[in-house]
């Protein structure tokens, strides 16, 4: 059983940079491949990136390469989404996902991941 909990979200004008964590209970974590995804107000819930356990491979949304990046402390048992150049439409719910598979074809598909945190709102201001 892994438990999420994300923090780190808030309003930033465009342009900005926020950083989210994602803290994990239980000594799990580090056997998980974990994700990044973002809903916004009535859309579907979006992948915006994933990384494996040991942090050696990361897949990003093309929108996103670039200004975003993933990075994860196995010690620590927290991932983290350090989020550059902010715009309007990064606005949503950002939440963290853990996956045992791995990041294969289906790193995208919501239905894929185990266990998902509660999330954390990112609202950016144009």
């Amino acid at each position: 059983q892994v438990q999420l909990v994300e923090s780190g979200g808030g309003l930033v004008e465009a342009g900005g940079s926020l950083r989210l964590s994602c803290a994990s209970s239980g000594r799990a974590f580090s056997t998980y491949n974990m994700g990044w995804f973002r809903q916004a107000p009535g859309k579907e819930r979006e992948f915006v990136v994933a990384i494996s356990w040991n942090g050696g491979t990361t897949r990003y949304l093309d929108s996103v390469l670039g200004r975003f990046t993933i990075s994860r402390d196995n010690a620590k048992n927290t991932l983290y989404l350090q989020m550059n150049s902010l715009k309007p439409e990064d606005t949503a719910v950002y939440y963290c996902a853990a996956r045992s598979m791995g990041l294969g074809a289906s790193v995208s598909s919501p239905e894929r991941y185990d266990y998902w945190g509660q999330g954390t709102q990112v609202t950016v201001s144009s």
